[in-house]
């Protein structure tokens, strides 16, 4: 395993095989009385957050907890990162308290990669979501989920539907799906698709009903309308326009094949990207998620920090 897990194409599939593989092997642990292993006694994290995201920051804390480690979350408000203080002088003070890993979420795209090759800090960088660049843990673990539910991704029709745009879940997702195989098509209004999209290696489409039927899995995105926000632009017409052309409702859902599996990172918009019924039906599997984000991050700081040097920094 490689020192820092800063995106998805810092995987190959071995090294990606190996945490799922790893993932499913913890995962073990959530239905045992006692749910924690010593194998990272004595070693620091440190949640290091710019961005608010309570899903996020629970779900690496209790992962680091059930390895034994010593958490210690920074988070930026009330902090001296309010005050003004750099992220150098914040990373400085983190090597000064002995971090072995930082799992740090920043607004800015980039941030996790700057305090990785900068040389402020020799922990273990892992990116737990950077402005609209990447999420790598959350596609490790979305990936984690479809192999549980489909086996090998070989082949494997995967849509994801949404915001894309703003979305670093499914730039993740469309690299690391690739890598183990999947074929992976982004559906959304052309409003909400990045430039540059055609060099992902992804199919795009404008249709989701075209789509749907032929998916094995279908991954709705958040609308993501506080960076909309920020840029003032009119992405789509109104929020009713956009669940009726790009929401998955009933009757959509009934167009899926029958082993077809949704899913959604979260957090969701009920009645907008997803109708309450979808996402409380049995093809739902987006608690699943949440308990398969735990072993995989688990996965992930033990295989960084239990003293495999055999790769190179990413």
């Amino acid at each position: 395993m490689r020192r820092h897990l800063l995106s998805a194409a810092d995987l190959d599939r071995p090294e990606a095989e190996l945490v799922l593989q790893t993932a499913d092997e913890l995962r073990s642990l959530a239905d045992r009385p006692i749910k924690k292993l010593p194998a990272l006694r004595g070693r620091t994290v440190v949640n290091l957050f710019f961005e608010d995201s309570t899903r996020t920051r629970i779900s690496f804390e209790a992962a680091a907890k059930r390895l034994s480690a010593d958490v210690i979350n920074f988070a930026a408000k009330g902090s001296s990162l309010s005050k003004g203080e750099s992220l150098k002088d914040t990373a400085l003070t983190l090597e000064a308290m002995g971090a072995d890993a930082v799992v740090i979420r920043h607004w800015a795209s980039g941030a996790p990669h700057l305090l990785a090759n900068s040389g402020w800090v020799r922990s273990s960088v892992v990116n737990a979501g950077d402005g609209t660049h990447e999420h790598p843990t959350q596609a490790l673990l979305d990936a984690f989920t479809l192999w549980r539910h489909l086996g090998s991704l070989d082949g494997r029709r995967i849509a994801i539907v949404g915001d894309v745009l703003h979305s670093r879940v499914a730039r993740s997702n469309a690299l690391l799906l690739r890598t183990l195989g999947a074929e992976v098509t982004l559906v959304a209004p052309p409003t909400l698709l990045p430039v540059g999209v055609d060099g992902w290696g992804v199919e795009t489409s404008y249709d989701v009903d075209a789509v749907l039927p032929k998916a094995d899995a279908v991954m709705m995105l958040r609308v993501q309308r506080e960076r909309m926000s920020l840029e003032g632009g009119g992405f789509f017409p109104s929020a009713r326009e956009y669940s009726r052309r790009y929401g998955l409702d009933s009757r959509r859902m009934a167009t899926l094949q029958d082993h077809t599996v949704v899913m959604h990172p979260g957090p969701m918009i009920r009645g907008m990207e997803i109708t309450a019924d979808v996402a409380d039906s049995h093809r739902s599997v987006i608690v699943e998620q949440v308990t398969n984000g735990v072993a995989v991050r688990m996965a992930v700081l033990y295989l960084l920090l239990s003293g495999n040097d055999s790769g190179g920094q990413a």
